[in-house]
């Protein structure tokens, strides 16, 4: 098993541009992948705004009926760090006033209603998506992330009027990228592309303004993003994957790597959306077996691995399996997708996933379960164990940071991660971490509709609907522009 590389340290990875390479896929041509793609549909975002404003046709046309925005809609209510490059780096001082251990409202944000929020497990940026489908990004940007067109950090979030007329019902961040996906089934990216994680087609190392992915199979409905990979499902079923191959989380049973001369390593990256063509079934001797009838219908990502969760609720997993966060029961890497045996079976089924940067939470027919390892050091979980504090919880949803785990549940917060934090578990100035789950009390009574955690803050899309949750958000503090 390779030494997986740590995120979130001083970015000092060398802008490397790998070697094209030729695939030969024959036997599928499902994964063959037009390369002779037109200017206007990776570079622009003419061709999709203009379909997005066509006649009323198209929505009676079951295939062209457009994406939803997610119903849950309401206020950002934020946690931790808003001092973008001190997150996950040793060698800057901590401006005290910029970490927030208590839920907060930011000021710039105040009435304007939100239904998604986005964030990763390595990331320090974030993306906002408003009732109305226009997307607001912020946090730290050396690598073009935001999609502004600049690399300057955006202290506040600011609208992207790249894509102001396309409507956009979902994101997915990575370490230093950003996946759009608008009504349209269309996805954009900008940011980091150095090993071809934007889908473009081409290795580029920034993309400073969304572009419109390669990719014309079909309609993309779920997209997730690993560090420095992209996942996206069709509306078929079918995974596709692109970026870092480094440790098999691209599902393409091979890490990419090759020697360009005697002593220097590369990696074939995946430039462009690749089909995730076979799961696999192994037996306690390791043969595979291919699973069949699988139509993919969820995905989360990891630093560097991956879960899938199928039509007939199975889970899969593959990938980096250091710490046990592939959940079979050995820390092996895993280059295709292998079905996870805890939960193959009746009323076990897997309905939602979330992955942390060492870890895989799942809410399950039988309650919350984690596997891997959630602190720095000690023990891991190398196979799914039930999280019993949740137990008898209704479970909503989940954010997964390094470490941290914040958890959205009936009408309350519970969070909890070891020290140090950046604030993002939001429990107060008196205690900043916590090894136990614990209810955020200044959320005590909220309906918050989603989480997502990065490296150093928290996003929640909390209710403001009813008397109930307004009396709870107008005693938070404000975080000043």
């Amino acid at each position: 098993m390779t030494p997986e590389k740590r995120p979130a340290e001083e970015d000092a990875e060398t802008e490397e541009k790998a070697s094209k390479k030729q695939k030969e896929d024959g036997n599928d041509t499902s994964n063959v992948i037009e390369e002779n793609h037109d200017e206007s549909s990776q570079d622009s975002v003419s061709s999709d705004s203009n379909v997005t404003q066509g006649g009323s046709s198209s929505d009676s046309d079951p295939s062209k009926q457009r994406l939803s925005l997610p119903e849950g809609k309401g206020t950002l209510v934020f946690c931790g760090c808003t001092q973008w490059d001190f997150i996950g780096r040793r060698n800057l001082k901590c401006i005290p006033s910029m970490m927030h251990f208590a839920p907060r409202i930011w000021q710039p944000m105040k009435g304007i209603k939100i239904c998604y929020v986005a964030a990763h497990c390595s990331s320090a940026h974030g993306v906002i998506i408003t009732a109305e489908g226009k997307v607001m990004t912020f946090g730290r940007n050396e690598k073009g992330q935001l999609g502004t067109g600049d690399t300057e950090n955006r202290n506040v979030p600011v609208m992207l009027d790249s894509i102001k007329d396309l409507t956009v019902v979902a994101a997915a961040v990575g370490r230093n990228h950003s996946l759009f996906l608008t009504d349209r089934g269309s996805v954009f990216s900008c940011g980091d592309n150095k090993s071809g994680q934007c889908g473009v087609g081409n290795t580029t190392s920034i993309i400073h303004t969304p572009c419109r992915i390669s990719f014309k199979e079909s309609k993309v409905v779920k997209i997730a993003c690993g560090a420095d990979f992209s996942m996206i499902i069709d509306k078929r079923g079918y995974l596709y994957s692109f970026g870092l191959p480094e440790y098999g989380q691209l599902g393409h049973n091979t890490d990419g790597k090759f020697f360009v001369s005697s002593n220097k390593l590369t990696y074939q990256f995946e430039t462009s959306p690749r089909r995730v063509p076979v799961f696999v079934e192994r037996s306690k001797d390791g043969h595979p077996t291919p699973v069949t009838d699988v139509k993919i219908v969820d995905i989360a990502c990891g630093n560097n691995h991956s879960v899938a969760i199928d039509s007939k609720k199975r889970a899969y997993s593959w990938g980096f399996g250091g710490y046990g966060r592939l959940g079979h029961s050995d820390p092996k890497d895993e280059m295709v997708p292998r079905i996870i045996k805890f939960f193959d079976g009746p009323k076990r089924g897997v309905l939602q996933a979330f992955c942390g940067a060492t870890f895989t939470i799942a809410i399950t027919e039988l309650g919350v379960y984690l596997w891997g390892q959630t602190k720095r050091t000690g023990e891991a979980n190398m196979y799914p164990k039930p999280l019993q504090d949740l137990f008898g919880w209704e479970v909503r949803n989940i954010g997964c940071s390094a470490t941290s785990i914040v958890v959205a549940a009936e009408r309350s917060v519970i969070s909890w991660g070891p020290s140090p934090t950046y604030g993002e578990l939001g429990l107060g100035e008196n205690t900043k971490s916590s090894t136990q789950p614990k209810e955020v009390k200044a959320l005590d009574g909220a309906l918050v509709h989603q989480v997502a955690c990065s490296l150093g803050f928290t996003l929640m899309v909390a209710n403001d609907d009813d008397e109930e949750d307004k009396a709870v958000l107008s005693k938070l503090k404000e975080i000043e522009a």
